[in-house]
């Protein structure tokens, strides 16, 4: 089994970590235990690879073991022959154990620390939804809706969103871009600070990356101006949004943030942006610093690519492509308070079904936007109709290119190039800032042809030949660069995207331009955080973004990375123009496959406990009863 394990990280189909892994769990437990090596460097692969946890049931289906078998490759034990091997080891325990593994009675096996992480998360959700609504002023509550929301013809999404998170300590409010979900929370903060006699509500905004904070921190700013408010309740919304590091305070080389359970974070009201960013142990850490009586608000689009780490926490929360309903009792209550006739669930599922809004209408995408028929075809999975549309005629802002030999060398030369020539000779950089972000090339991969890596270089080939630049150092001007690493000193984050352009300020010399909030600011080259290059960049790394136009590359080899939310994301990254290069197979291929992130915590959030499993809910697990959870935060 252990040369298997060797062979398979010389190959790059583990990591040396995973092997390193299982060998000490092999070791704690007496050696010889071959079950027990696969199963662990299994385990920890997974979570390299986004999973929660190892499925024991669906190991066949993993590329290292898929196939027949040969001589290769290890005979997999059965499920329940595996199951029951694990269960003897001492370093394999039950759920609200200690050990380093855990397995559950479905044949899940978690990292310990991921199981907890599971379990604190599931806790701390459904502590929210059992807690007893906080205190409303409805008569106000029904004057600040109908002032925000005046619209009277149908449901509007908005609005009940808006009423939902007053009226619960937790909401989930997802939409596609475009649906006005800054807009919506927007009013939310200020139908909140209505309801707050004497000081202001300690309120703050956070999203997971500096990129996605300027951009919360810029929409918030412009909602607040269009809001029908008084200047005292618009002065005590805040608008400036912090990474959620930031926000709980981490600190170079400590493994835990400053804010936790111990330390809870002096807040009444949490809104997090691009929630679909955030990974199962960061979102574990955010609500165990959170007190159980502030609101929490998540924002994001739970169609999009899941976190980068391991976990689909937001798909997970919303219950995975479960249809919205809502129960009997919520519905009376947005009845007579909103004035908007939802229709009660026939048969209502959890109560969390009534924390989660959809925000169907996109003010972005019309009716006529291909961008957003698209998306839609792409969300439900029909390549048949997503095909149709990429060759209609009506949708002029959308195309399929098949990635023939000259296909990308001509989209560089006749569209790529002069858009580069025009942010190169853009008065200042403000300008050429923003000439940047109106197109951008969009990868699945980051290697091999139709990668990152390999575009990257192609582009900066193609700008040299134009004589658009000259890459006479590592920083030359011209060259557009991605953060990979933050520096709070600078107040720079990982996805922050800047420009190297000499400085007249400077006597000519080379400065790096970086667009905030606050302003462009200019960085000494020296002083940059680890960067790359940025002409192309991989879908991933796009979330958050928007463009004018995009051009996302598939890869023409299979690849597990294909997805229906990378194709997702990718396309609503444009808001006027996106072209595809990709053969049709690999695309209706990619919109077959929905991701699958293994986890638990879809099933504690919306099942009920086994009877091995101690419960959402358990002080064991980390959480406090949902019956002791204050209802306000008032001092």
């Amino acid at each position: 089994m252990e040369g298997f394990l060797r062979r398979a990280v010389a190959q790059g189909m583990l990591r040396a970590v995973d092997l390193h892994f299982a060998r000490q769990m092999e070791t704690l437990a007496g050696g010889n235990a071959p079950e027990l090596l696969l199963a662990a460097a299994l385990a920890s692969h997974r979570v390299g690879e986004g999973d929660v946890c190892l499925d024991l049931e669906r190991c066949r289906e993993l590329p290292l073991l898929h196939g027949d078998g040969g001589t290769d490759r290890p005979r997999v034990p059965a499920p329940e022959v595996w199951v029951d091997a694990l269960g003897a080891r001492a370093v394999v325990g039950k759920p609200g154990g200690r050990a380093p593994l855990i397995l559950d009675r479905h044949g899940r096996l978690y990292l310990g620390r991921y199981w907890w992480f599971e379990r604190q998360v599931a806790d701390a959700v459904l502590a929210r939804v059992r807690s007893p609504p906080p205190a409303v002023d409805r008569d106000r509550l029904r004057a600040g809706l109908r002032r925000l929301f005046p619209g009277t013809g149908g449901i509007d999404w908005q609005r009940v969103a808006a009423a939902v998170a007053v009226l619960r300590h937790l909401c989930l409010i997802s939409g596609g871009p475009g649906t006005g979900k800054t807009r919506t929370v927007t009013a939310i903060l200020a139908l909140l600070t209505e309801q707050t006699a004497g000081p202001p509500l300690r309120i703050a905004l956070a999203a997971p990356t500096g990129k996605a904070t300027a951009r919360l921190s810029e929409s918030i700013r412009t909602a607040k101006a269009g809001l029908s408010v008084t200047e005292q309740t618009s002065d005590r919304i805040p608008e400036e949004a912090v990474t959620l590091h930031r926000l709980l305070g981490y600190r170079p080389g400590h493994a835990t943030p400053r804010h936790g359970a111990d330390n809870p974070l002096h807040l009444e009201v949490l809104v997090v942006d691009e929630a679909s960013m955030v990974d199962l142990p960061l979102m574990a850490r955010l609500l165990a610093a959170l007190p159980g009586c502030a609101r929490l608000i998540l924002l994001g689009d739970k169609d999009q690519l899941a976190s980068v780490e391991a976990g689909r926490v937001l798909g997970d929360l919303c219950g995975r492509g479960r249809a919205p309903g809502y129960s009997p009792g919520l519905c009376a209550e947005i009845a007579a308070v909103a004035g908007d006739r939802l229709a009660p669930a026939t048969a209502p599922g959890p109560d969390l079904g009534d924390r989660i809004l959809v925000l169907r209408e996109s003010w972005r995408f019309g009716k006529d936007s291909g961008i957003g028929a698209l998306a839609r075809a792409v969300n439900r999975g029909d390549a048949d109709a997503g095909l149709q549309i990429l060759a209609d005629d009506r949708y002029p802002d959308v195309g399929l290119e098949a990635p023939r030999p000259q296909i990308l060398t001509d989209l560089i030369e006749q569209w790529l190039v002069p858009v580069m020539g025009r942010v190169l000779t853009s008065p200042e950089p403000q300008a050429a800032l923003l000439a940047l972000d109106r197109v951008r090339v969009l990868c699945a991969v980051r290697s091999g042809p139709q990668g990152v890596d390999h575009l990257n270089e192609r582009l900066a080939q193609a700008l040299e030949a134009a004589g658009l630049i000259r890459r006479d150092g590592e920083l030359y001007a011209g060259r557009p660069i991605m953060l990979t690493a933050n520096d709070h000193a600078l107040r720079l984050y990982n996805g922050d995207v800047g420009l190297v352009l000499a400085d007249p300020g400077s006597g000519g010399a080379l400065r790096v331009f970086f667009a905030t909030a606050a302003g462009v600011r200019r960085i000494l080259p020296s002083r940059l955080p680890a960067h790359e290059t940025v002409y192309a960049m991989t879908v991933h790394k796009s979330q958050g973004s928007e463009f004018d136009e995009v051009l996302l590359v598939l890869p023409e080899t299979e690849s597990r990375v294909l997805t229906r939310e990378l194709i997702y994301t990718g396309i609503t990254r444009a808001r006027k123009r996106v072209r595809l290069l990709a053969t049709e197979e690999r695309l209706r291929a990619a919109i077959a496959r929905p991701l699958v992130r293994t986890s638990g915590l879809y099933d504690a959030l919306w099942t009920r406990p086994g009877a091995d499993d101690p419960g959402p809910g358990s002080r064991s697990a980390g959480g406090d009863s949902s019956e002791s959870a204050p209802t306000s935060c008032r001092r």
